[in-house]
Protein backbone atom coordinates (compact mmCIF):
# COMPACT_ATOMS: atom_id res chain seq x y z
CA UNK A 1 0.00 0.00 0.00
CA UNK A 2 1.00 3.68 -0.19
CA UNK A 3 0.45 6.86 1.21
CA UNK A 4 0.82 10.59 -0.61
CA UNK A 5 -0.37 13.82 0.22
CA UNK A 6 -0.36 17.45 -0.77
CA UNK A 7 -0.74 20.55 0.89
CA UNK A 8 -1.26 23.73 -1.05
CA UNK A 9 -1.34 26.73 1.13
CA UNK A 10 -0.86 30.42 0.23
CA UNK A 11 2.51 30.59 -0.09
CA UNK A 12 2.82 27.36 -1.66
CA UNK A 13 2.22 23.70 -1.79
CA UNK A 14 3.99 20.23 0.61
CA UNK A 15 3.92 16.83 -1.27
CA UNK A 16 5.21 13.84 0.69
CA UNK A 17 5.37 10.40 0.07
CA UNK A 18 5.99 7.11 1.73
CA UNK A 19 8.43 4.75 -0.43
CA UNK A 20 6.97 1.44 0.31
CA UNK A 21 5.41 -0.98 -2.18
CA UNK A 22 5.52 -4.56 -0.76
CA UNK A 23 4.54 -4.76 2.71
CA UNK A 24 5.25 -8.72 2.82
CA UNK A 25 7.85 -9.48 5.93
CA UNK A 26 10.51 -11.17 3.90
CA UNK A 27 9.95 -9.10 0.54
CA UNK A 28 10.07 -5.43 1.39
CA UNK A 29 10.70 -2.87 -1.45
CA UNK A 30 11.23 0.57 -1.77
CA UNK A 31 10.30 3.07 -4.49
CA UNK A 32 10.11 6.39 -5.66
CA UNK A 33 6.56 7.74 -5.86
CA UNK A 34 7.53 11.13 -6.17
CA UNK A 35 8.52 12.48 -9.95
CA UNK A 36 9.52 16.07 -10.33
CA UNK A 37 9.22 18.07 -13.96
CA UNK A 38 10.40 21.76 -14.09
CA UNK A 39 11.63 24.55 -16.38
CA UNK A 40 13.14 27.10 -13.67
CA UNK A 41 11.22 30.48 -14.52
CA UNK A 42 8.61 28.97 -16.83
CA UNK A 43 6.94 26.22 -14.94
CA UNK A 44 7.28 23.32 -12.15
CA UNK A 45 5.61 20.45 -11.46
CA UNK A 46 5.37 17.53 -9.34
CA UNK A 47 3.22 14.29 -9.43
CA UNK A 48 2.60 11.93 -6.95
CA UNK A 49 1.45 8.55 -7.69
CA UNK A 50 -0.61 5.59 -6.09
CA UNK A 51 -1.40 2.41 -7.51
CA UNK A 52 0.11 -0.11 -10.02
CA UNK A 53 3.71 0.48 -10.22
CA UNK A 54 4.22 -0.68 -14.42
CA UNK A 55 1.55 1.61 -15.17
CA UNK A 56 3.54 4.44 -13.35
CA UNK A 57 6.73 4.08 -14.49
CA UNK A 58 5.18 3.35 -18.28
CA UNK A 59 3.13 7.08 -17.63
CA UNK A 60 6.37 8.72 -16.20
CA UNK A 61 8.30 7.01 -19.32
CA UNK A 62 5.58 8.33 -21.56
CA UNK A 63 5.78 11.95 -19.96
CA UNK A 64 9.94 12.15 -20.42
CA UNK A 65 9.60 10.92 -23.95
CA UNK A 66 7.60 13.82 -25.27
CA UNK A 67 9.58 16.43 -23.27
CA UNK A 68 12.64 15.04 -25.05
CA UNK A 69 11.22 14.82 -28.70
CA UNK A 70 9.90 18.25 -28.36
CA UNK A 71 6.06 16.81 -28.60
CA UNK A 72 3.30 19.58 -29.34
CA UNK A 73 1.76 18.31 -26.96
CA UNK A 74 3.97 17.67 -23.40
CA UNK A 75 4.68 18.85 -19.86
CA UNK A 76 6.55 21.97 -21.58
CA UNK A 77 4.39 23.17 -23.76
CA UNK A 78 0.55 22.71 -21.84
CA UNK A 79 -0.37 26.43 -21.25
CA UNK A 80 -3.19 25.19 -17.84
CA UNK A 81 -2.62 23.25 -15.02
CA UNK A 82 -5.78 21.51 -16.36
CA UNK A 83 -3.97 20.85 -19.60
CA UNK A 84 -1.50 18.74 -17.89
CA UNK A 85 -4.38 17.14 -16.05
CA UNK A 86 -5.93 15.57 -18.98
CA UNK A 87 -2.93 15.28 -20.82
CA UNK A 88 -1.56 12.75 -18.08
CA UNK A 89 -5.12 11.38 -17.15
CA UNK A 90 -5.07 10.19 -21.22
CA UNK A 91 -1.76 8.71 -20.86
CA UNK A 92 -2.69 6.34 -18.03
CA UNK A 93 -5.62 5.50 -19.70
CA UNK A 94 -3.49 4.62 -23.25
CA UNK A 95 -1.28 2.88 -20.70
CA UNK A 96 -3.63 0.37 -19.06
CA UNK A 97 -5.64 0.17 -22.57
CA UNK A 98 -2.24 -1.32 -23.73
CA UNK A 99 -2.08 -3.71 -20.94
CA UNK A 100 -4.96 -4.55 -20.00
CA UNK A 101 -5.16 -8.10 -22.12
CA UNK A 102 -2.53 -9.01 -20.02
CA UNK A 103 -3.94 -7.23 -16.54
CA UNK A 104 -6.90 -9.78 -17.22
CA UNK A 105 -5.27 -12.78 -17.67
CA UNK A 106 -3.48 -12.36 -14.37
CA UNK A 107 -6.19 -10.78 -12.18
CA UNK A 108 -3.87 -7.83 -11.63
CA UNK A 109 -5.10 -4.04 -10.77
CA UNK A 110 -3.10 -1.81 -13.29
CA UNK A 111 -5.08 1.38 -11.81
CA UNK A 112 -2.69 4.03 -10.84
CA UNK A 113 -4.03 7.36 -9.21
CA UNK A 114 -2.37 10.47 -9.58
CA UNK A 115 -2.14 13.98 -7.62
CA UNK A 116 -0.60 16.89 -9.99
CA UNK A 117 0.75 20.25 -8.32
CA UNK A 118 2.47 22.94 -9.86
CA UNK A 119 2.78 26.35 -11.52
CA UNK A 120 2.83 28.18 -15.23
CA UNK A 121 3.92 31.38 -15.41
CA UNK A 122 2.45 33.81 -13.08
CA UNK A 123 -0.69 31.46 -13.20
CA UNK A 124 -1.87 30.26 -9.72
CA UNK A 125 -0.63 27.40 -8.29
CA UNK A 126 -2.75 24.56 -8.25
CA UNK A 127 -3.48 20.87 -6.98
CA UNK A 128 -5.34 18.03 -9.17
CA UNK A 129 -6.16 14.36 -8.09
CA UNK A 130 -6.37 12.68 -11.23
CA UNK A 131 -8.19 9.21 -11.62
CA UNK A 132 -7.64 6.20 -13.30
CA UNK A 133 -10.23 6.83 -15.75
CA UNK A 134 -8.36 10.22 -16.99
CA UNK A 135 -10.77 12.27 -15.20
CA UNK A 136 -9.62 14.63 -12.34
CA UNK A 137 -10.94 17.05 -9.51
CA UNK A 138 -8.86 20.41 -7.77
CA UNK A 139 -8.11 20.26 -4.32
CA UNK A 140 -11.21 22.60 -2.83
CA UNK A 141 -10.24 26.07 -0.37
CA UNK A 142 -12.40 24.53 2.49
CA UNK A 143 -9.63 21.65 2.63
CA UNK A 144 -6.88 22.50 0.94
CA UNK A 145 -5.36 18.95 0.61
CA UNK A 146 -5.40 16.14 -1.18
CA UNK A 147 -4.02 12.33 -0.25
CA UNK A 148 -3.76 9.05 -2.25
CA UNK A 149 -3.86 5.27 -1.24
CA UNK A 150 -4.13 4.64 2.18
CA UNK A 151 -6.06 7.98 3.76
CA UNK A 152 -7.61 7.56 6.74
CA UNK A 153 -5.17 7.23 9.24
CA UNK A 154 -3.17 10.72 8.25
CA UNK A 155 -6.40 12.60 7.29
CA UNK A 156 -7.37 13.89 11.13
CA UNK A 157 -4.17 16.30 11.15
CA UNK A 158 -4.91 17.69 8.45
CA UNK A 159 -8.57 18.31 8.93
CA UNK A 160 -7.92 19.96 12.03
CA UNK A 161 -4.48 21.90 11.01
CA UNK A 162 -4.29 22.98 7.42
CA UNK A 163 -6.08 26.40 6.31
CA UNK A 164 -5.19 28.55 3.41
CA UNK A 165 -2.87 30.55 5.28
CA UNK A 166 -1.25 27.94 6.73
CA UNK A 167 2.53 28.45 6.95
CA UNK A 168 4.42 26.09 4.49
CA UNK A 169 7.04 24.95 7.52
CA UNK A 170 4.03 24.24 9.42
CA UNK A 171 2.02 22.43 6.40
CA UNK A 172 5.71 20.39 5.62
CA UNK A 173 5.98 19.22 9.52
CA UNK A 174 1.77 18.46 9.53
CA UNK A 175 2.56 16.31 6.61
CA UNK A 176 5.16 14.41 8.08
CA UNK A 177 2.70 13.85 11.17
CA UNK A 178 0.77 12.53 9.01
CA UNK A 179 2.93 9.98 7.25
CA UNK A 180 3.89 9.00 11.00
CA UNK A 181 0.02 8.52 11.65
CA UNK A 182 -0.64 6.28 9.16
CA UNK A 183 2.77 4.17 9.28
CA UNK A 184 1.90 3.56 12.87
CA UNK A 185 -1.29 2.43 12.15
CA UNK A 186 -0.49 0.48 8.41
CA UNK A 187 2.47 -1.55 8.48
CA UNK A 188 2.20 -1.45 4.46
CA UNK A 189 3.17 2.36 4.17
CA UNK A 190 6.87 2.65 5.06
CA UNK A 191 9.82 4.84 5.46
CA UNK A 192 11.96 6.41 3.84
CA UNK A 193 9.67 9.63 3.49
CA UNK A 194 10.02 12.19 0.57
CA UNK A 195 9.09 15.47 1.30
CA UNK A 196 8.89 18.83 -1.56
CA UNK A 197 8.54 22.39 -0.48
CA UNK A 198 7.52 24.58 -3.43
CA UNK A 199 7.13 28.31 -2.84
CA UNK A 200 4.64 30.33 -5.01
CA UNK A 201 5.78 31.67 -7.59
CA UNK A 202 9.39 30.49 -7.71
CA UNK A 203 8.90 28.19 -10.50
CA UNK A 204 11.39 25.74 -9.39
CA UNK A 205 11.97 23.22 -6.86
CA UNK A 206 14.08 24.17 -4.12
CA UNK A 207 13.49 22.01 -1.39
CA UNK A 208 13.62 18.31 -1.41
CA UNK A 209 14.28 15.55 0.73
CA UNK A 210 14.85 11.85 2.13
CA UNK A 211 14.32 11.13 5.44
CA UNK A 212 14.31 7.71 7.52
CA UNK A 213 13.25 6.60 10.58
CA UNK A 214 16.48 7.45 12.25
CA UNK A 215 16.50 10.81 10.48
CA UNK A 216 17.09 13.48 13.36
CA UNK A 217 14.82 15.81 12.44
CA UNK A 218 12.01 12.96 11.86
CA UNK A 219 12.88 11.62 15.39
CA UNK A 220 12.09 14.76 16.83
CA UNK A 221 8.84 15.42 15.03
CA UNK A 222 7.93 12.31 16.10
CA UNK A 223 8.75 12.65 20.01
CA UNK A 224 7.48 15.90 19.86
CA UNK A 225 4.21 15.62 19.04
CA UNK A 226 4.37 12.09 20.92
CA UNK A 227 4.59 14.39 24.07
CA UNK A 228 2.47 16.96 22.73
CA UNK A 229 -0.32 14.26 22.47
CA UNK A 230 0.31 12.92 26.04
CA UNK A 231 0.11 16.10 27.13
CA UNK A 232 -2.66 17.45 25.54
CA UNK A 233 -4.55 14.19 27.02
CA UNK A 234 -3.14 14.90 30.67
CA UNK A 235 -4.81 17.93 30.27
CA UNK A 236 -8.11 17.23 29.29
CA UNK A 237 -10.97 18.00 32.19
CA UNK A 238 -11.88 15.04 34.52
CA UNK A 239 -15.10 13.25 34.83
CA UNK A 240 -16.95 13.93 38.53
CA UNK A 241 -16.36 10.11 39.03
CA UNK A 242 -12.70 10.48 39.12
CA UNK A 243 -12.49 13.48 41.64
CA UNK A 244 -15.03 11.29 43.52
CA UNK A 245 -12.46 8.19 43.35
CA UNK A 246 -9.30 10.48 44.67
CA UNK A 247 -11.37 11.63 47.56
CA UNK A 248 -12.50 7.94 48.71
Amino acid sequence: MTYCLAIKVNSGMVFASDSRTNAGMDHINTYSKMYAFDMPGERCFVLLSAGNLATTQAVINLIERDIERKAKLSLNTVTHLFEAADYIGNLNCEVQRHHSGAGQRSGVNLETTFILGGQIGTQAHELLLIYPEGNYISAPPSKPYLQIGEIKYGKPILDRVVRPETSLGDAARCSLVSLDSTMRSNVSVGAPFELAIYETGSLHLEHRMLLDVDDPLYVDVQQIWNKTLMDGINALPQFDWETELHHH
